[in-house]
């Protein structure tokens, strides 16, 4: 099992396997999961395009980023380890060191993983973002409303120059590989609590929104209410389960450093590979879970149900008619 950090940390200088055989029968298995779940979402991208309607813009936006999250996975599991850096026992290497002319390879090993990791959680901001314009627009009916899509572009954008900056400050020496891997931790550490509180918020207002709906029009919103739970309860613990992650990671390295200066920590196999397989077997499960619910659109089948007149409710502000987006998710 390899993982950007893991390539990242001094080894020591006890002798270890570079990669075991459990770790690869691992990374293929989890390379080949991902692989199936790109083809799926693609599969559902060309279907979505062809039906088109009002939803399809939104519906395709989820759709590319599932299918980038697992292509960006796909790739990092399963191309073998020995491809980005000549072992699998890491190393904390400064860019453009002479010696260690693999650390392009950690590099861009680490840039695969995050921007697989941005793209999974960009999912979410886009359904965060499409809830919060929705229930402005109930709750606040008044107040000048946003362009969603811009707002999402936006909030991404701001995670890229974050990321850019990164890169920037491991390029220019300003730390070693292990800086980098501690700079995303904490920041996906924190984008993962935001993602908890705002799920939790929007997804009690929503489900109020649909039951007041369901009752003005006399129309059952059950089913639709059942479903935003859903997302509600997996989203928490997908997101809970990564803030863990990463804050226990980022505690430990932290203490590390305290003690030692250096935050060049070497990690077991096995907790190493406990640490891969929780955070990618949560990531497997909810980009199926969210390939499941996109494909019952139950946000837009509440929305039509509760009201008289569906397509004031679906439309995308400052869009086309023909091109509006539903909120499926």
């Amino acid at each position: 099992m390899r993982e950007g950090v893991g390539r990242i940390l001094v080894s020591d200088d006890t002798a270890t396997p570079a990669e075991t055989n459990f770790e690869r029968f691992v990374d293929a298995i989890m390379g080949l999961a991902f692989l199936i779940t790109a083809i799926f979402a693609a599969k559902r991208m060309t279907w979505t395009r062809q039906q088109g309607g009002a939803e399809t813009t939104v519906v395709t936006a989820f759709y590319s980023l599932i299918l980038l999250t697992s292509v960006l996975r796909a790739i990092f599991f399963l191309i073998p380890a020995t491809v980005w850096v000549p072992s699998y026992v890491p190393v904390a290497v400064f860019a453009w060191d002479p010696d260690y002319p693999s650390w392009i390879g950690a590099a861009l090993s680490e840039f695969v993983l995050m921007s697989g990791s941005l793209a999974l959680f960009s999912i979410f901001i886009l359904i965060l973002v499409y809830w919060a314009d929705i229930l402005k627009k109930y709750f606040h009916p008044a107040s000048r409303r946003s362009i969603p899509m811009v707002t999402f572009l936006g909030l991404v954008a701001l995670l890229v120059v974050l990321e850019l900056i990164n890169a920037g400050c491991f390029l220019f020496g300003l730390y070693t590989t292990e800086g980098m891997i501690l700079f995303n931790s904490v920041l996906l550490a924190a984008v993962s609590i935001i993602c908890v509180c705002e799920i939790t918020i929007f997804s009690h207002r929503f489900r109020t929104v649909l039951k007041t709906l369901g009752a003005i029009n006399q129309v059952s919103t059950d089913s639709q209410v059942k479903r935003i739970r859903w997302i509600t309860v997996t989203g928490n613990l997908f997101f809970f389960t990564r803030a863990f992650l990463e804050s226990v990671l980022c505690i430990y390295l932290v203490l590390w450093w305290k003690d030692e200066r250096t935050v060049a920590r070497t990690f077991s196999h096995f907790w190493w590979d406990t640490y891969v397989m929780t955070k990618s077997f949560s990531e497997i499960t909810i980009l199926s879970l969210m390939l499941y619910i996109l494909q019952s659109r139950f946000a837009g089948a509440a929305v039509a149900a509760a009201r008289p007149s569906p397509a004031e409710y679906v439309s995308v502000p400052n869009a086309e008619p023909e091109k509006g987006a539903s909120l499926d998710v």
